[in-house]
């Protein structure tokens, strides 16, 4: 009896092992997947491509200052496309800021007795564009707001049968609209838009011709708005250059 005790005692025993090692191998097995489970979601995480927009590094804006319009142009310039000029000074706009926008004008009558009177106005503006982590590079910026300053041009209410040309030579892009507006007498327009880096110059220039005079030489007008507009560029470049770089300012003869 006591022999039958201990046999069956040593099979239990045996028959217990399976099942302990069943219990032993669901629990490894249920850790490995878990553990996979979580290599996945962690390798899932750590993998994860970063936001190009966040992670970008926007190039700094080449020009950090504007000219003041009212002085961008020679004396002579002005004199040469508004003659009689009412003020040499020009007339600046009321919101200039010279680290994002800015405009000045000029206007003059020139009376020739009986052969009438020539009429003409000049409008110069800047316009300056910032990198920016939501908006984007400077001279992306810039180059969208060109665009929108040609069409702004050529949608000019009244505007008649406007030609929109390249203008060579002028920045990294420049374009000129030439155009007639009819209202009381016939007044010929031209405007130029460059843009230089992060910088975007709009130049108007427009003629009329009264009791008699003959009509402005569209020609004439639109190259002497070209021929203002380099001036108008140029003057973005030194206007952000260190003082000793500078151009010396003419002596007094």
């Amino acid at each position: 009896m006591h022999r039958s005790a201990s046999r069956l005692t040593r099979v239990l025993a045996c028959a217990a092992v399976p099942v302990i090692l069943t219990v032993a191998g669901c629990s490894s097995d249920s850790g490995k997947e878990s553990g996979s489970n979580d290599g996945k979601k962690s390798g899932s995480s750590s993998s994860a491509k970063p936001n190009p927009k966040s992670s970008k590094t926007l190039a700094k804006a080449t020009y950090a200052t504007l000219p003041d319009p009212c002085k961008a142009l020679q004396p002579a310039t002005i004199d040469t496309l508004v003659p009689e000029v009412k003020d040499k000074n020009g007339l600046a706009a009321k919101s200039n800021d010279l680290k994002s926008r800015a405009g000045c004008s000029w206007n003059g009558l020139d009376e020739d007795g009986l052969k009438g009177s020539q009429y003409r106005w000049l409008s110069l503006s800047y316009s300056r564009s910032d990198s920016d982590a939501t908006l984007g590079d400077a001279n992306k910026r810039a180059e969208e707001q060109f665009n929108k300053q040609v069409e702004t041009a050529k949608a000019t209410e009244g505007a008649q049968d406007p030609k929109v040309a390249a203008a060579e030579g002028i920045g990294e892009q420049a374009t000129s609209v030439a155009y007639t507006v009819k209202k009381d007498v016939d007044s010929f327009n031209t405007t130029v838009v460059a843009r230089i880096q992060n910088v975007v110059v709009t130049l108007d220039y427009n003629g009329a011709a009264y009791e008699g005079a003959g009509a402005p030489d569209h020609a004439k007008l639109l190259q002497d708005a070209i021929t203002a507009a380099k001036e108008a560029v140029a003057a973005v470049d030194t206007a952000n250059k260190a003082p000793a770089e500078q151009p010396a300012s003419p002596q007094p003869q």
